[in-house]
């Protein structure tokens, strides 16, 4: 993804507190249950089972999601454009994509 940092992704995730509810590579704690596990995400066909994993679907995802999937249990989160693709990136980072 042009101009995105992984490192910067994991930033994002901690300080929004994403792993509140996932278990995701890298972030040590806390290790949430509620939402899916993200190990492995990037080699997932569908993000949240309906949408095509792409990075312009998962950056909208993350930082809206209700708005990207209406009735989405995953809240709307605090980040920017910029932030999301950054978080995007770290998630694509985990896995062979």
């Amino acid at each position: 993804m042009p101009q995105a940092d992984p490192a910067r992704g994991a930033q994002a995730i901690e300080r929004v507190g994403c792993a509140a509810c996932h278990q995701i590579p890298g972030i040590a704690w806390p290790q949430g249950a509620s939402g899916p596990s993200l190990a492995g995400f990037a080699d997932q066909g569908l993000i949240a089972g309906r949408l095509p994993n792409r990075p312009d679907v998962l950056t909208a995802f993350v930082r809206n999601a209700p708005a990207t999937l209406p009735g989405t249990t995953m809240p709307a989160m605090p980040l920017t454009k910029e932030e999301a693709r950054d978080v995007a990136a770290y998630l694509y980072a985990t896995g062979s994509r």
